[in-house]
């Protein structure tokens, strides 16, 4: 059996799920790269002629039967997947009254529910599939699936969503299966996701210049980031290729730690407040 690696990437065409991909190929593993458009990789391609290192499938997340013809094709060419790369996502920014129900059904159908059934796939494969059992789940999240931030609710609440369903899978699987499961927690890393967000007019009612969702919308027009997506990468890389046990939560950024530092602040408060003022209080059922 050869040792290379198969790693499964989703939204392999532009930012972290293109940088995955390079990633793996230059370390010598098998990269299966899925994106909506598969001539988007033609220069990746060309690269790698008839290389049995790269794979790449046609693979919208938002249907389940692509999703699953996928893997089946994996099953049959390659016969084993070590590492789901699931990373395919996008925001839509604008206040929470100002969003289209649409537009953010829409990314929720990308963000949560493509997600969630390449995840269950994924745990199949792994189950079923591999010999011996086993595999890592990487399921791609954000630091505002910690910690919320204006103007992007509806993302916010996609990757909350993401990050809750992930959790209770990690606590729901049989630990005899030998899955390992994580969502990776970015912080701001230069991948062009703030480019490519859908931005959506202000809501007319959010004409303070001072609230928190204008002053981000003015901060997003000339947004730069310093974080460098190639090192994030070959920090994950490497990262799951040598931890047997990693944790849920693996935070990326030093920003995303200091967010993460203060909501857990917040929330110590919130929890000392409960208590004080409860703790007198029977909240039993009467009968």
């Amino acid at each position: 059996m050869s040792s290379s690696k198969v790693w499964f990437i989703t939204g392999a065409s532009t930012g972290f799920g293109l940088t995955m991909t390079k990633h793996v190929l230059r370390n010598g593993d098998i990269a299966v790269a899925t994106l909506r458009t598969p001539s988007n990789l033609d220069v990746l391609r060309a690269e790698y002629p008839s290389s049995a290192k790269l794979l790449i499938i046609k693979l919208d997340v938002t249907k389940p039967e692509e999703i699953s013809r996928a893997f089946n094709e994996v099953k049959e060419k390659l016969g084993r997947i070590d590492y789901v790369f699931n990373n395919a996502g996008y925001a839509v920014i604008g206040e929470v009254e100002g969003v289209k129900e649409a537009d953010a059904r829409a990314m929720f159908e990308v963000n949560f529910w493509g997600a969630m059934n390449v995840s269950k796939e994924a745990l199949e494969f792994f189950r079923e599939v591999n010999k011996p059992q086993g595999g890592y789940l990487l399921n791609v999240s954000s630091s505002v699936g910690l910690v919320a931030k204006p103007p992007t609710g509806w993302y916010t609440a996609s990757k909350h969503a993401l990050e809750g369903a992930t959790e209770t899978l990690a606590k729901e699987i049989d630990p005899e299966w030998n899955i390992r499961i994580s969502l990776l927690e970015f912080g701001a890393f230069k991948t062009g996701g703030i480019r490519s967000a859908v931005l959506t007019p202000p809501h007319p009612s959010y004409t303070n210049p001072n609230l928190p969702t204008n002053i981000m919308r003015r901060l997003f027009k000339g947004f730069t980031v310093s974080g460098d997506p190639e090192k994030a990468i070959d920090f994950v890389y490497e990262y799951f290729m040598t931890v047997a046990k990693p944790p849920l939560r693996l935070l990326i950024g030093l920003d995303v730690i200091k967010d993460v530092r203060g909501k857990i602040e917040s929330l110590t408060k919130d929890v000392d407040n409960a208590e004080a003022v409860t703790k007198d209080k029977d909240l039993t059922i009467s009968n």
